[in-house]
């Protein structure tokens, strides 16, 4: 069978290629075999991807083994972590964008048989997986794995708790000697985060989609299992270059629809429900929102996992991990199990001997934290389209809230507020102009949230915002409201004082104010430019004003 490398291997045409990939190193027996491009994701800035040098060599050496030309080529990352709270957070979801596009363009150009690709982080994970659907060449994914808890007097503890400790010490609930204490043992090794944040809702919904290995989203990275499964996927991708099953026979509306209802049990990130519909897009399946809602209303929350709860990644990796939680939706027929994975098998083969090891960590079908799913998608004249509530990591007292409007422009200005002690239980913090356009970069609000956990305030302060909210996030965050304020709106029109009611269980956002005096509103709104519009921003923002594919970023779409 003709493979793509025979475009640029094969025939008198390609002397000049072959030439250069003599100037390679590589021999005329490696030419004929498939070639295999390994995205590695390797830096030395993101602690998730510290690692990714042996995970890389580990596929490299599979590969090999089985009969494939590994090729490494890179793709960038951001940490979150470190971007988060200044200009640089404005960067990061763009990343996304640029690690499809750009690996699309060495996956083509060089005409790569199949790919690995090797991610970890944030917006590393789902750009990878937007280039894979495109290029739709037999691929595999092998992520870096989960960071171990760190121990702070006795009791687990993550990233999470270093941005809330900040919060409590200006609120003198902490001294600076104990903040010191979390500063060195919140993060004690290479890995994703290990909380149920995107970096590790995205992993875990990469296996539940099926373009992951089993054990893809939960081997924590220091795992010499890691280094196992990274070899298992070189060799699962020589296995689909033969079998020529590609990413779209994989990445199918059914799949689409079971690690949607993975992400209700699991109780991921919010931000999961920017990026499963644009994977989906790439892959030529539409996920419309709407779907949300009816998906959590069938699906029972299973897992707590940080900041919701007491467990870890290590914990649900030890309970059985992803496919334990498969495990589980089966019973109900939530999952369709006849869809092809990465394996080479069906999900209904890759379950065949599993089970639920630890019903604390997973509960079980009959037993769920909620009856319904970890995210609600909530509407009304706040958010026509959507805002997005990681309901799991609400406390009950905050599921339906009616508080006054503290209104805030920029996300600078709402953490000055909430750590100077100007905002008090009940309010409803509202910060706006942090979408994909306004912003630009739709930033990630954990910082706030984190401020208000650690000021106490937690379980009486709500915060709305057209900005994104991470899954470290917990308490009455609602982000991704769309229509943004920079396009007009309707939360650019909330004024300072408007009482905000929120009721999660009825999917209900709205501003106490008629529909006459948000029309005399909007009549006098104006639009602003945003505080920082250069270089690439200014770039990446025409392209979301323009549409383009390269900046699938509003929920809606």
């Amino acid at each position: 069978m003709a493979k793509n490398s025979d475009r640029v291997m094969e025939g008198l045409q390609q002397a000049p290629h072959r030439s250069l990939f003599n100037a390679l190193g590589f021999t005329e027996e490696e030419r004929r075999k498939p070639l295999v491009g390994i995205v590695s994701s390797y830096n030395e800035i993101v602690p998730g991807h510290m690692n990714l040098d042996k995970i890389t060599e580990a596929v490299k050496l599979a590969v090999a083994e089985a009969g494939g030309m590994p090729v490494v080529v890179p793709a960038i990352a951001v940490c979150d972590g470190i971007a988060m709270g200044h200009v640089g957070m404005k960067y990061s979801l763009v990343t996304r964008d640029l690690i499809a596009d750009s690996t699309e363009c060495l996956a083509k150009a060089h005409a790569f048989d199949g790919m690995v690709c090797i991610p970890n982080c944030d917006k590393n994970v789902p750009g990878l997986l937007m280039a894979a659907a495109r290029v739709n060449i037999p691929t595999v994914f092998v992520s870096g794995g989960p960071m171990m808890a760190g121990r702070v007097d006795g009791h687990k503890t993550s990233l999470s708790s270093m941005f809330e400790a900040v919060g409590s010490v200006s609120a003198g609930k902490m001294t600076p000697e104990k903040l010191c204490e979390y500063e060195e043992k919140a993060c004690p090794t290479c890995g994703s985060c290990s909380g149920m944040y995107t970096a590790n809702s995205m992993n875990c919904l990469t296996e539940a989609i099926g373009m992951g290995l089993p054990g893809n989203g939960t081997i924590p990275a220091v795992y010499s299992a890691r280094i196992r499964l990274a070899k298992h996927a070189g060799y699962a991708v020589m296995n689909l270059i033969e079998k020529n099953i590609r990413p779209k026979d994989i990445m199918t509306r059914e799949a689409f629809m079971n690690a949607m209802a993975m992400d209700m049990a699991l109780g991921c990130s919010t931000n999961t429900m920017l990026h499963l519909p644009a994977i989906a897009h790439e892959a030529g399946v539409e996920l419309d929102m709407e779907i949300a809602n009816e998906v959590s209303a069938k699906t029972p929350n299973l897992c707590h996992l940080a900041p919701a709860g007491p467990t870890y990644m290590e914990d649900l990796n030890e309970a059985g991990g992803v496919l334990a939680v498969m495990s589980e939706l089966v019973k109900k027929n939530l999952i369709n199990t006849d869809v092809i994975t990465a394996t080479g098998k069906t999900i209904k083969e890759n379950l065949e001997g599993v089970r639920n090891l630890n019903p604390e960590v997973i509960r079980p079908i009959e037993n769920p934290y909620m009856q319904s799913g970890g995210i609600a998608v909530l509407k009304g004249n706040i958010a026509p389209d959507t805002g997005i509530v990681k309901k799991s990591a609400v406390a009950p007292e905050m599921m339906t809230h009616e508080g006054p409007a503290r209104v805030f422009d920029c996300e600078e200005d709402a953490i000055s507020a909430i750590l100077g002690g100007k905002i008090v239980a009940g309010d409803v913090v509202v910060i706006r102009y942090e979408g994909p356009k306004g912003g630009p970069g739709m930033r990630e609000m954990l910082n706030p949230t984190s401020a208000i956990a650690g000021m106490g305030l937690g379980s009486t302060v709500a915060l709305i915002t057209d900005g994104r909210f991470s899954g470290a996030s917990r308490g009455a965050s609602i982000g991704h409201v769309s229509p943004e304020a920079a396009v007009g709106g309707p939360i650019a029109l909330i004024e300072e004082g408007d009482i905000i009611s929120i009721d999660i269980p009825n999917n209900a956002l709205n501003v106490k104010v008629s529909d006459e005096e948000l029309a005399k509103r909007r009549e006098k709104w104006q639009p602003r430019e945003p505080k920082v519009n250069t270089g690439y921003l200014a770039r990446y923002r025409e392209l979301v004003t323009s549409g383009n594919r390269g900046a699938i970023l509003e929920i809606k779409k």
